[in-house]
């Protein structure tokens, strides 16, 4: 209609220079001429309170939803403040932990809370794996290859504001009550978007502390392993069942905060070194499975996101970890953090802090003593890392990087006696050095060196290859 009124007005006018300049051979005098003219404008009349009419009665329709960008290349590291060619697909695909990249089925729209394209209805299938070899440099008996995950995902949005997101991951390969593997829910939450910026999830989560637990496929990190701190202090993956708030601000503030499981301190094993090794947390770590929740946890989270190429956030959970499990001490843990990410140009800044405490863990120890690992009350650790987007082109691009990184799993003990209080561990100090080079933007191939100041047995060559779409 719109292009018909367009039409028309010129069409009327033509017209009228037609009628009135044509010569008398033309068969028109001039009182056949004007009323012409006036059977045009009173056409064009009519048609013009038709359109206004139509408006009236209906919205006009919505521009159609720009075609979906493609994925751009997913940040190394994490978040969603990386630089251009880097950002935005993992945001995009991981807010919060879900994987979310990809087209839906169904009618599209535009969720300015988060400045995706999103479907009214619809399924999608996500994926990441890895599969990664180290080679020991001082015994390389010890060189192995392993399929180290491989996880399959998939997001179903019920309508406009309401999804499930649900993530299944196996580990080394084979799952069975012989082999070393693990098959898990990651995660498997309901979220509802209330409003442009506040959205909220139920079910097992992601906690939002650091750069990693959230957002951890290999194509978001430098470096074939993910990092120590953040697997040894942060236990990443790190999931609880609970309920949180999301609230994303237009001033470039995320607040993030809610109640959920936390962690058991009977399951502590003082017969084994797991600990020291791997870190307090992810020995205490419930997973979801039958979660003992006599006792939960707070968390919140703060990012900021207010310039471009910068992101400072830090986060806190604290909760009981006792569980009113019998003969064991009543005990609190609670794991800080602080980070922050800078982008300038084709570099790439971070750096981390993260350390936690568990409280009243001389009770706890009391009948633990003589054990081969007793509950430290403090453990920390911080890093360092500089990488540089050296070469890019057609998708493909080479990110060498180096890491420094401190870390101790047993930074101090409460006393319990001369002689029996155990000694703080020693800070392990590890620099890596490597670079990643991605095939394209969701492929990635791996490769670096690591060297250890404490284990120096640990000293290796690690190469990977990672995926996520």
């Amino acid at each position: 209609m719109q292009a018909q009124l367009r039409l028309a007005s010129p069409l009327a006018l033509a017209l009228a220079a037609a009628f009135a300049f044509a010569p008398a051979a033309a068969h028109a005098d001039e009182a056949a001429l004007m009323k012409r003219i006036e059977q045009l404008a009173s056409e064009l009349e009519a048609m013009k309170a038709e359109v206004a009419k139509l408006k009236t009665a209906a919205p006009a329709a919505a521009p159609a939803p720009a075609a979906a960008a493609p994925m751009a290349a997913a940040p190394l590291i994490n978040g969603a403040d990386a630089p251009a060619g880097m950002d935005g697909a993992m945001h995009a695909r991981m807010h919060g932990g879900a994987m979310n990249g990809g087209a839906m089925n169904g009618a599209e729209r535009t969720d300015t809370g988060r400045g995706l394209v999103v479907s009214e209805e619809g399924s999608r299938l996500t994926s990441y794996g890895e599969i990664n070899y180290n080679r020991y440099r001082n015994d390389s008996s010890r060189s192995q290859s392993d399929v180290r995950r491989v996880v399959l995902g998939y997001e179903h949005r019920f309508d406009r504001d309401t999804k499930a997101v649900v993530e299944l991951e196996w580990e080394h390969a084979v799952v069975s009550a012989d082999d070393q593997g693990e098959s898990e829910v990651e995660q498997a939450y309901i979220e509802h978007q209330f409003n442009d910026s506040v959205a909220g999830r139920a079910g097992l989560f992601l906690i939002p502390l650091g750069l990693l637990n959230e957002r951890h496929e290999p194509t978001t990190y430098y470096g074939v392993e993910r990092n120590f701190v953040e697997t040894a202090i942060i236990p990443s993956t790190w999931r609880e069942i609970g309920v949180q708030a999301v609230a994303d601000l237009d001033n470039g503030i995320t607040l993030q905060g809610g109640v959920s499981t936390g962690f058991s301190l009977s399951k502590w094993d003082a017969s084994s070194d797991e600990a020291q090794v791997e870190g307090p947390l992810g020995t205490i770590h419930q997973e979801g499975q039958n979660a003992m929740s006599r006792d939960l946890s707070l968390f919140g989270a703060l990012n900021w996101r207010g310039v471009p190429g910068l992101h400072l956030g830090t986060g806190v959970f604290t909760g009981g970890a006792s569980q009113g499990a019998a003969g064991t001490p009543r005990g609190r843990v609670t794991v800080y953090e602080a980070h922050a990410r800078w982008q300038p140009g084709a570099w790439d800044l971070a750096a981390l802090y993260a350390g936690g405490s568990i409280s009243n863990t001389a009770a706890l120890n009391a009948d633990k003593i003589g054990g081969v690992s007793l509950i430290p009350s403090r453990f920390d650790g911080g890093y360092l890392q500089v990488a540089n987007r050296v070469w890019e082109s057609g998708g493909k691009y080479l990110s060498p990087f180096v890491r420094a990184e401190r870390y101790n799993t047993g930074k101090s003990y409460a006393f319990l006696g001369t002689g029996v209080t155990p000694a703080a561990l020693p800070n392990e100090r590890v620099i890596t050095v490597g670079a990643n080079f991605g095939l394209s933007r969701s492929v990635v191939l791996k490769a670096d060196m690591q060297w250890f100041k404490e284990t120096t047995a640990n000293n290796r060559i690690d190469l990977g290859v990672g995926w996520a779409f």
